[in-house]
């Protein structure tokens, strides 16, 4: 578990970090901490304590993630991430830009918020696909 949350930790950080960057250059058309104004949250609250509420967030559910994919070692990072990265990102991009559901929405998709997360799910998913190979190894001794 320490190897999860440390990973998972560093994926967070980085994630939020990316996210105010792809914000702050206008590579992506939506606020990321937008969330908190359209669902009534936290309004009032500075934007460090937002920030820091979604890197937790983030931790979560990059743990969560962690935990659950390091059985799924079968199937190679390299699909699963880029898969589990294109439905994630295409799920986000849709309910914050609020798109149709039509073929013109793809072209509003920000490729460079898809490109970090697929790597950072690459990242995820290497490491626990790593620790769970060499967990079993372990035990084999």
């Amino acid at each position: 578990m320490k190897v999860a949350s440390i990973t998972a930790i560093v994926s967070a950080i980085t994630l939020a970090i990316c996210l105010k960057g792809l914000h702050y250059f206008h590579l992506i058309k939506w606020n990321p901490i937008g969330f908190y104004k359209k669902w009534e949250l936290f309004e009032g609250s500075s934007k460090l304590f937002q920030w820091s509420t979604l890197t937790l967030l983030l931790f979560l559910f990059a743990f969560l993630l962690y935990v659950i994919l390091q059985y799924v070692h079968i199937i190679p990072a390299v699909f699963s991430s880029l898969l589990l990265g294109l439905l994630f990102t295409l799920i986000i991009e849709w309910v914050a830009l609020d798109l149709p559901l039509q073929l013109d929405s793809f072209k509003k998709l920000s490729i460079p918020f898809i490109v970090v997360v697929v790597c950072l799910l690459r990242f995820l998913l290497e490491t626990a696909n790593f620790h769970m190979k060499e967990h079993t190894a372990e035990k084999g001794n």
